[in-house]
């Protein structure tokens, strides 16, 4: 099957957001085998963490705002100041708990979050393209990975998902077990996430979507074995053909407002109890099968781009915005031209699961057995009812006009880099991850003559139900290579630089990765503050403290077998959100940023980051060939 070729490459499984010199291993045992054994995760030596917090602020800070924030960082950790005070507290809570600091994290990065979840949290995936033209094709592409959603699920339930290891210690599985089955539920202050998968009764419905209406899809038989693909295809057949009219109303598009909007709206929409069974259903379902209209014609050098901000949030109230239930943790999207992808809400899961899921989807749907069932009669899937009153019909229209100034806002770039891949750092015994990450460094320097503060995600899950904490790659290393870079040294003294600046970036992962990293053991310390104190510390009132937090470079590597694209929303209003996929021979990057910025350009962007890369290949190229 030719697009199954194109989409898959070999490759050994790589831990997503993780810098690759460490490789994954996965072993069949039960998944729930080394969970109780797992270490907690550490707090880091109170001191130890402001000594890097004061490096990693050189680059950004003046020798005068240094000096400042020494004085601060001093009076902190005074015998006498609070730091040692709210270190202990934080000590004692971490011995209490599993982690001291999971719940927090989705708390504070998510669930507290007033901002809208599409563009702003969630992150989406694009697929490469399919050969589909038509509704047959998009039903029957929908089908099988539904089935393959289905046989990864049994995984899941029978504990028998492979565990990861990463040098050699078993990672924690838990987020695994929240990606099915969960939903996001808005409040009016603080929104919460339900996991029905845990429940008495585990749903067997899955919800799809197709021209703004919702059904629910009962994807087990009576005697509780899963639909083949064939009778998926024709109950998913039956959903098509009694959604034929797309004048309805997009009852989905409520689900992409800020979350003070959507909590109030969400109150008023479920008074009414035939509104409240249909919104139950799709936060029950097991996840959600958006099938969406055709997007816009455009040409094959924007597809990638407008895919990926397709995925992102629709296109927009006129196209597939409505065709969305941005609460519902997993959202695979099929288009009925090729277009396939999925959008996950992020406050259950990181993005290895989500990788190694999709992943796993694109091996199982190369499987091309077929298995006929016999074809007993399936009752009609139920279309979801919704009661449109005048005031749930003002919070739509309210929605759509929200919806449409936030996807004309979206700048969204995909870079398909084909000069090379993973292979030619490697060759030259530097790891992909940091040089990339010094590709983006000295793009960011060249477009605006300054380094930023940047975030990379680094995988927390050696530890129990370990989240992320934040790779610093900007550093003292990477300024001083990014600016020999735009000056007259000779190449070697370039290279050494380079080499420099990749190895404090590996040595930075390291640290993150075994639970030393500084910023969540800063966010941990300020959230004890708000908690025990009746003023919050002046370092945290700090100006260098707002620059550390403000990061206009928000990346993450996203380490997948298939040669697929994902991609997020800037995290701030001035800044850029980066994506890579490094495969062997290329790599995919998507990079966003927002049109009422002035100052950010993805596409601009784009070609920085292309040149950088190429630069940074003929300067190695370039020192081989004189050492020969």
């Amino acid at each position: 099957c030719e697009w199954l070729q194109q989409l898959h490459k070999p490759g050994s499984v790589k831990p997503c957001r993780l810098v690759k010199p460490m490789s994954v291993t996965i072993l069949p045992e039960r998944s729930s085998h080394h969970q109780d054994n797992l270490p907690k995760l550490p707090v880091p030596p109170l001191r130890q963490t402001f000594e890097r917090y004061l490096l990693m602020l050189e680059p950004l800070l003046s020798e005068e705002e240094m000096d400042h924030t020494r004085k601060l960082v001093k009076e902190f950790l005074n015998p006498e100041g609070v730091g040692d005070r709210l270190q202990r507290s934080l000590e004692r809570r971490a011995s209490n708990k599993e982690n001291w600091l999971t719940e927090w994290w989705m708390q504070s990065a998510y669930l507290d979050s007033r901002m809208p979840v599409a563009v702003y949290s969630s992150p989406g995936v694009v697929l490469p393209r399919m050969t589909f033209q038509d509704r047959q094709g998009q039903i029957r592409f929908a089908a099988k990975l539904i089935s393959g959603v289905l046989d990864f699920k049994q995984m899941i339930d029978n504990e028998t998902l492979p565990i990861e290891y990463l040098g050699g210690k078993p990672l924690c599985m838990d987020q695994y077990y929240q990606i099915l089955s969960s939903c996001r539920i808005p409040g009016p202050k603080r929104d919460t996430v339900v996991n029905h998968a845990i429940g008495k009764v585990a749903p067997t419905h899955i919800t799809v979507v197709h021209n703004f209406q919702f059904f629910v899809l009962d994807v087990y038989n009576s005697d509780g074995s899963p639909l083949t693909v064939d009778q998926i295809y024709m109950q998913m057949e039956k959903i098509w053909n009694s959604s034929l009219q797309s004048n309805k109303e997009p009852i989905g598009i409520l689900t992409s407002q800020h979350r003070n909007t959507w909590g109030k709206a969400y109150n008023n929409l479920i008074k009414d109890k035939i509104n409240k069974e249909s919104v139950r259903a799709i936060q029950k379902s097991i996840f959600t099968v958006c099938l969406d209209a055709p997007m816009p014609q455009m040409s094959e050098q924007r597809y990638q781009s407008r895919v990926a901000a397709q995925m992102l949030h629709g296109g927009g109230s006129r196209w597939n915005s409505g065709n969305r239930w941005f609460d519902k943790t997993l959202q695979f999207i099929v288009g009925e031209d090729g277009t396939c992808g999925l959008v996950y809400e992020h406050a259950p899961a990181e993005g290895p699961p989500i990788v190694f899921l999709v992943d796993y989807l694109v091996e199982y749907m190369g499987r091309m057995e077929v298995v006929r069932a016999p074809m007993i009669p399936l009752p009609m899937p139920p279309k979801l009812r919704f009661n449109i009153t005048p005031e749930v019909k003002k919070d739509i229209e309210s929605a759509k006009q929200n919806m449409n100034i936030m996807s004309h806002d979206l700048d969204v770039n995909v870079v398909n880099f084909a000069d090379y891949g993973r292979n030619v750092p490697k060759a030259h015994k530097m790891s992909p991850d940091a040089f990339i990450q010094m590709a983006l460094q000295l793009a960011y320097f060249r477009m605006y003559e300054m380094c930023c503060s940047t975030y990379e995600s680094a995988s927390l899950r050696m530890f129990a139900l370990g989240r992320t904490d934040t790779i610093r790659s900007c550093s003292n290393e990477s300024l001083k290579f990014v600016q020999a870079m735009e000056d007259l040294a000779k190449p070697v003294e370039k290279v050494s630089l380079l080499d420099k600046a990749c190895q404090a970036h590996v040595e930075y992962t390291r640290m993150a990765i075994h639970g030393q990293a500084i910023d969540r053991h800063l966010l941990g310390l300020k959230l004890q503050a708000i908690e025990e104190l009746t003023s919050m510390p002046e370092i945290f009132m700090d100006t260098a403290y707002a620059v550390a937090e403000h990061p206009n470079l928000s990346t993450s590597q996203a380490g997948a077998k298939t040669d697929c694209v994902m991609c997020f929303g800037p995290l701030v209003p001035d800044g850029y959100g980066v994506c890579y996929n490094p495969m062997a021979d290329h790599i995919n990057i998507a990079i966003t940023a927002f049109n009422s910025c002035e100052e950010t350009h993805a596409a601009n962007f784009g070609r920085a980051m292309k040149k950088a890369l190429r630069d940074m290949r003929s300067l190695l190229e370039e020192t081989a060939k004189a050492k020969q």
